[in-house]
């Protein structure tokens, strides 16, 4: 395991990244960050003596659908429901945080036009807020 430093965000922030080691300071990432930026599943990163990524050395071409579901919106359990269902429907590896973050693996070659259909009018009723990171 290691970490992503996002104190940039909030002062002493880290995301804790699942990886598998490739040499002693490389490693590909074997997780679906939620909140690292410009890191995604299968990418190659290499750490410092703290742990902590340095650089992306080789990118997988993986994407990252993140969701954040608004915690007071009254639809809120339904609209969660939808989002697990669409992933589960589209057999896309995906990972829930507190049951209000969600993230998705989006493979190279892979069409998020079905996630995003449905994911406008759920953003435009001020339900989640959404994007895509490569």
């Amino acid at each position: 395991m290691i970490h992503a430093d996002l104190s940039d965000r909030q002062d002493g922030w880290r995301e804790q990244l699942w990886t598998r080691q490739l040499t002693e300071d490389t490693f590909e990432v074997a997780c679906l960050p939620f909140f690292t930026y410009g890191i995604c599943y299968r990418d190659v990163v290499t750490i410092d003596s703290d742990h902590l990524v340095t650089r992306v050395v080789r990118k997988s071409g993986h994407r990252t659908l993140r969701v954040a579901l608004v915690v007071e919106h009254a639809d809120r359990d339904q609209v969660h429901e939808l989002l697990h269902g669409k992933a589960v429907d589209a057999g896309l590896p995906h990972e829930w945080l507190q049951g209000t973050y969600l993230s998705v693996d989006l493979p190279p070659g892979s069409d998020e036009a079905p996630f995003v259909q449905v994911l406008e009018p759920l953003a435009q009723a001020s339900a989640l807020h959404w994007e895509i990171d490569s």
